[in-house]
């Protein structure tokens, strides 16, 4: 289906406020044609008799007004049904793009997906309110004006009426050039986006390494590549006015010369012949906007396009049919021959083999090197990508076989990248743990050992900390996160590198708020200190996706020539060089 029909079906919802915007329209162009009739009245009653005079500018009152509130009312109503359709697309667009999968994400930049919400969604707007109300509005009018040439002369009517082509197919072809150039357009603009985002996002970097040049430079090409697309656009849209005006003029002077000689043969009065033209001179304003409306409508599919590209989307992961909702005890999760690829299989097989049982209450500590698939492992278990092979359970049960939002409510995450919001320190605490009590906050923060520098704060814990935590320190910003965690109270934990890349006194802070939040949980940690993998229950090595040794520290150790005994022993001396 056409992209903009498609889009149209958002205004099913409104459609008495359409059918009260149509009605207005018809008193518009009743008014419209009402106004070139009473020219007629002018010239062959008022001003050659004197006769009528009050009754014709009562007339001239009543059809002004009717233009001008129809015009109002149906330019409102249409405004507000385009706006209320903008806003629906927007939030639909958003839920449905923040339901997709990790790969989504992986594949698109934030800027690219801005782009979508933003700029696309914004050129429908005009299309749905302004160009349609246009379309229906001026084709009324239209209708009316080709109603009264009829009346008057039939045959010149029709005449003109088979000119129509002429001035169709150029539009229609400058329509389609419009609607290629416009999605380029808005490919170039998201391109922009991408661009500004990314340096916005990376601030420090660009400052730390002296490529504000760069970056601009960047800016400067992408800025430019949208200039020329946005001006390949308006030569297009600039090509109308000129064709509407030769041709209106062409249409204009035959009018004329035919209406001097029906007049010159009786066969129409002055007032006719005048009313006659002004109902044809009239028709150029509507025919001139319906010009712009065609074109109006190709930038409006290409933005749908964009736009059903992403809602056409289905997320890779999502619920089973049937899917139950997971509750009760968790004994036991399984990972049972555990295969993964990504779909693009750039990167090739991650994980392979992958079997490992982990029983309530256990620590189990995954280590490895760089590129081992341990951050990959951890992230199947709450699905945020689905296992190409073999399957996870909890309790013998496919987690695929439960709904989303009640394996994810079971697992609370703690990751190396600390995510907090835009919000106070009381609602990043609280963010998914809704109806939390400011005691169970403070509370949380304190197991945390997050309540003493939260105190300190100007307004506690209705402290503002600004976009990603940026007004806080590393040590901070995790311990934050531990509380988010420990709030939410989930029996499964992930813990993903949680205390690299801090400085000692904030790793002790951190490791004692991780001690308090791993208790009497089951915790799957990724790690490098040698603390947190001392004290585990069971340790898993990793190596190019499989699972190369597995047991205790001690144990481990006692294998000469193992992988983790190499591994710890790396490790312990960069320790010690930290130390000295």
């Amino acid at each position: 289906m056409n992209p903009f029909l498609r889009l149209l079906r958002f205004t099913r919802p409104y459609r008495g406020r359409l059918a009260a915007a149509f009605a207005w329209m018809v008193l518009y162009a009743l008014g419209s044609a009402g106004l070139a009739k009473l020219i007629q009245n002018v010239f062959d009653e008022v001003l050659a008799t004197g006769r009528n005079l009050l009754f014709v500018a009562g007339a001239l009152i009543a059809a002004s007004a009717a233009k001008a509130v129809g015009g109002y009312f149906s330019a409102y109503l249409m405004s507000d049904v385009g706006q209320r359709v903008v806003m629906d697309v927007r939030t639909r667009l958003f839920r449905h793009m923040l339901d997709q999968s990790a790969a989504f994400f992986a594949r698109r930049s934030s800027g690219q997906l801005m782009s979508r919400i933003t700029n696309d969604v914004g050129q429908i707007q005009q299309a749905v309110s302004e160009t349609t109300c246009d379309l229906l509005r001026e084709s009324l009018s239209l209708v009316g004006y080709v109603a009264l040439l009829f009346y008057y002369d039939a045959t010149l009517a029709f005449v003109f009426l088979c000119g129509a082509p002429l001035v169709v197919y150029p539009l229609a072809r400058l329509g389609r050039l419009m609607r290629r150039t416009s999605r380029r357009s808005q490919e170039q603009l998201e391109h922009l986006s991408h661009v500004s985002a990314e340096a916005f996002t990376g601030h420090r970097i660009v400052k730390a390494f002296a490529t504000e040049a760069r970056e601009a430079g960047r800016f400067e090409v992408a800025s430019n590549r949208l200039y020329r697309a946005n001006m390949k656009m308006s030569a297009a849209l600039s090509a109308l006015p000129a064709i509407m005006e030769i041709l209106g003029g062409l249409g204009m002077a035959a009018a004329l010369w035919y209406g001097v000689h029906e007049i010159a043969s009786g066969k129409l009065t002055p007032g006719q012949f005048t009313s006659f033209f002004a109902a044809l001179f009239l028709m150029y304003g509507p025919a001139k906007k319906l010009s712009r409306v065609n074109a109006n409508f190709q930038q409006a599919s290409a933005a749908s396009e964009r736009i059903f590209e992403i809602l056409d989307l289905h997320s890779e992961v999502e619920d089973r049919p049937g899917a139950v909702p997971l509750s009760g005890l968790l004994h036991e999760i399984e990972f049972r021959d555990v295969g993964f690829r990504y779909d693009d299989d750039r990167t090739g097989i991650i994980l392979r083999g992958v079997s490992l049982a982990i029983r309530q209450g256990q620590t189990v500590a995954v280590v490895g090197r760089s590129g081992a698939g341990k951050t990959t492992l951890v992230n199947l278990l709450p699905r945020f990508y689905d296992v190409t092979s073999g399957a996870i359970t909890i309790d013998g049960a496919d987690i695929r076989d439960f709904t989303l939002r009640s394996l994810r409510s079971q697992i609370g995450i703690v990751t190396q990248e600390t995510v907090l919001f835009d919000d106070t320190i009381a609602g990043n605490i609280a963010y998914g743990s809704s109806g939390a009590a400011p005691d169970a906050i403070e509370a949380a923060a304190r197991a945390a050992n997050a309540h003493a520098f939260i105190a300190a704060m100007p307004q506690g814990y209705q402290t503002v900390i600004g976009e990603r935590g940026q007004r806080l320190s590393g040590g901070q910003r995790q311990r934050l996160a531990i509380a988010r965690a420990l709030l939410r109270n989930a029996p499964i934990l992930i813990l993903d590198e949680a205390t690299s890349s801090l400085d000692a006194e904030s790793e002790r802070l951190v490791q004692e708020a991780l001690g308090n939040l791993m208790a009497n949980r089951t915790a799957i940690v990724i790690a490098h200190r040698l603390s947190t993998i001392r004290r585990a229950d069971l340790i898993v090595v990793l190596e190019r996706g499989r699972i190369v040794e597995t047991g205790r520290h001690e144990e481990l150790l006692e294998r000469p020539g193992g992988d983790y005994a190499r591994l710890y022993e790396m490790q312990l001396a960069a320790e010690q060089l930290r130390s000295e």
